[in-house]
């Protein structure tokens, strides 16, 4: 696994434009079926056509100047002032381009390209692992090498150039700092009767977060069946399922969690806002805090509607100004190796990180058998 590098900032954040457009996945939409007439149903769908040209491997005159961005969540401040609102700003006044941008868990975001793979409607693929190495395998993505790729570590970026990591991060944990007065410790320390409905964490197989409880407790209690075993145990302090990771650590700086599972990029950038909120690594049965990267990276969806746009978005948020602003606004850990961070954030970062384990996890074999894992997981707590 390769050092830390920690990024160069200078910048402050400002909010999203207006004129950009923001979405959210949303699933169980009724579909409505509706009787009508052959020839009004003839005048409907010649009326329909250009627009399905619009919408699918082709662009209108009038949407030449936007760009679609699938992301899992993380990068979007939540009052406009991530690294995402910064960015999508910049790239929009130095281009004309205009961000149309789509949020949900790092599972969600492929699942709905994958829907749409006959007509794609996204330009750019933002997640997490292992659900990246997901999107490329279902052949989601294609290959583009943005300008800067070449400073990325191999590790972060995928052998046939069809993804790269934009923002790297670790998988964390977040408590109540005024609730507890120190972090929990270990994994163990979980399952005593105090966290008993004040405990959450993301869906495996749904969030990225939360897939990366598994692969954590597979690596700290050393195989699947232990881990199972333990979060067969968590369940009875656990409050439920969610899809998204991002919308625990509200629940937690307000105190109606103790504990939730997250990411070191998202729950530092959110800890700005929400002081309650405190990151911690639980250690396994050897005593060891532990994490494993897991970085955002992008990819350009195959046969994207704008795909010379989407190319010039990756080209422009793997730029060093943008890297640069990576741990200053978004709390994260810049791609690119050869991008330094001297700012408050990284220093804070560096201290936070310092003492912990990252280990690398397999991958290939994650998502190999992520479904089955998934399912295990599904078994073992009644999920």
């Amino acid at each position: 696994m390769p050092e830390i590098a920690m990024p160069e900032i200078a910048m402050p954040g400002t909010a999203m434009p207006a004129n950009a457009t923001s979405d959210h996945l949303t699933r169980g939409h009724a579909t409505r079926r509706s009787h009508v007439k052959p020839a009004l149903a003839l005048s409907l769908a010649l009326l329909a056509t250009p627009l399905l040209s619009a919408c699918g491997g082709e662009s209108s005159a009038a949407d030449d100047k936007t760009v679609t961005v699938y992301s899992a969540d993380g990068l979007k401040g939540e009052n406009g002032d991530g690294w995402y609102d910064r960015a999508f700003a910049d790239f929009e006044k130095q281009t004309g381009i205009k961000v149309k941008y789509v949020e949900g868990g790092s599972g969600e975001v492929v699942q709905r390209a994958v829907r749409e793979k006959s007509n794609p409607q996204a330009d750019v693929l933002v997640t997490l692992p292992p659900f990246i190495q997901q999107a490329d395998t279902k052949g989601l993505l294609q290959k583009y090498a943005p300008k800067g790729a070449d400073q990325v570590a191999a590790a972060d970026k995928a052998a046939d150039g069809t993804w790269t990591a934009l923002v790297n991060n670790y998988f964390g944990f977040v408590y109540n700092k005024k609730e507890l007065k120190k972090a929990p410790a270990t994994w163990n320390e979980l399952l005593t009767a105090g966290y008993k409905n004040k405990l959450q964490y993301s869906t495996p197989g749904v969030a990225g977060d939360g897939t990366a409880v598994l692969i954590k407790a597979m690596h700290d209690f050393g195989g699947k069946d232990a881990a199972l075993d333990y979060l067969k145990k968590l369940q009875a302090n656990n409050v439920g399922p969610s899809a998204s990771t991002g919308k625990l650590a509200p629940k937690v700086d307000k105190g109606e969690l103790l504990v939730a599972n997250g990411d070191v990029q998202m729950n530092y950038a959110q800890s700005k806002t929400m002081p309650n909120l405190g990151i911690w690594f639980p250690a396994g049965p050897d005593g060891k805090h532990t994490t494993f990267a897991l970085p955002y990276a992008a990819g350009l969806v195959t046969k994207a509607p704008h795909g010379a746009n989407g190319k010039k978005l990756l080209d422009f948020l793997l730029d060093r100004q943008a890297q640069q602003q990576v741990s200053e606004i978004g709390g994260g850990f810049s791609a690119r190796q050869d991008v330094k961070a001297t700012d408050a954030n990284a220093v804070a970062l560096t201290r936070l990180m310092s003492g912990v384990e990252v280990f690398q996890p397999d991958w290939k074999d994650i998502e190999t058998n992520l479904p089955s894992y998934v399912e295990a997981w599904k078994s073992a707590t009644g999920s």
